[in-house]
This record gives structure tokens, sequence and C-alpha cells, in this order.
């Protein structure tokens, strides 16, 4: 039996991502269960990764509405249909990783930047070794007490309370 190259399957999925549709207006949340249409993008993958395309209905006009994976990001990229809503932790991501490099690259491109983060970088080190030098030597003089030494000790004192206590 020879099957077509472009078979389309059909899959149940949930929306990966909240999205308006563009005829009706109608708001689709992440998480909503279709029944879709599945299919693999001709001619095109991504490190041997293969795309697939989506296609689903809108729930009010039934209005189709595609999407197809995007591995280089891990995501998925809206294609016709409908218009991804604001995704504001993905855009903060994005920004603080922005952020970050710039941040390295004026470190980089700054020798003052660099020693003084070498500094602050030793000065820390210096104090990670005074703490664990405080507690080797608090387990080496909780190491020496002996226990049972001190509790005869006690039991004695307290004896000797006793003692005092019955004559006086």
């Amino acid at each position: 039996m020879k099957l077509p190259k472009n078979r389309q399957y059909t899959v149940r999925l949930m929306a990966p991502f909240n999205m308006r549709c563009a005829t009706c207006g109608e708001y689709i949340y992440k998480g909503k269960k279709f029944n879709a249409r599945k299919e693999d993008v001709e001619d095109e993958d991504y490190l041997g990764i293969r795309i697939y395309r989506f296609y689903i209905k809108c729930t009010r006009c039934l209005q189709e509405i595609s999407f197809r994976t995007d591995p280089k990001s891990t995501d998925y990229e809206i294609e016709a249909g409908a218009t991804r809503n604001f995704m504001a932790l993905k855009k903060a991501e994005e920004q603080a990783k922005r952020e970050e490099e710039e941040e390295k690259e004026a470190d980089a491109n700054n020798p003052m930047k660099m020693l003084e983060n070498r500094t602050e970088q030793s000065k820390q080190e210096m104090e990670l070794v005074e703490a664990l030098e405080e507690l080797r030597e608090l387990n080496v003089r909780q190491g020496n007490v002996d226990f049972d030494q001190m509790l005869s000790k006690y039991n004695d004192e307290d004896r000797k309370l006793l003692v005092q206590a019955h004559a006086g």
C-alpha cells in the first residue's frame, strides 16, 4: 500500500499558547483541547529535526488556524488564522538574557571592571576560607569534650547539693 508523501494525521492536542482568532476575535487560551490535523512541513527541518504543521478550527467561527513547530527556539510559530497573544514571561526572559550578554560584553571591554570583578571574587573566596576554618575549629573543640566525664561531674555536684540541703 503506497501512502502519499505529505499525509495528514488527526491528532488530539492542546493549544500551545494563547491566541486570538483573526476572523471573529475569539480568545483561545493555552491548554484548550482540539482535534487537529498534523502534517510534516515539506523541505524544511532544523538540524535534522522534522518540523510539523498543525491545523485547528476556531471554536466560534470554525476559521482554520495553522501553526507549526519551531525547534530552533523550542516554541511554536503561528502561520495563519490567528494572532498570538502577548507573552510577558517570554519577553522578560529574553530581555534578561540580552542584558546579561551586554553586561558580559561591557565587562570584557573594560579592564577596570574586570579588575574590580576579580578583586570582589577573591574577597569572597577569602571569606569562604575563613568561615570554613571557623567551622573546623568549632568541630575540633566539640570533638575534645568528654560527655561521660562532664555528666559524672554534674552528678557529683548534684549529690553535694543534696547532702547540703539535708544537712541544712
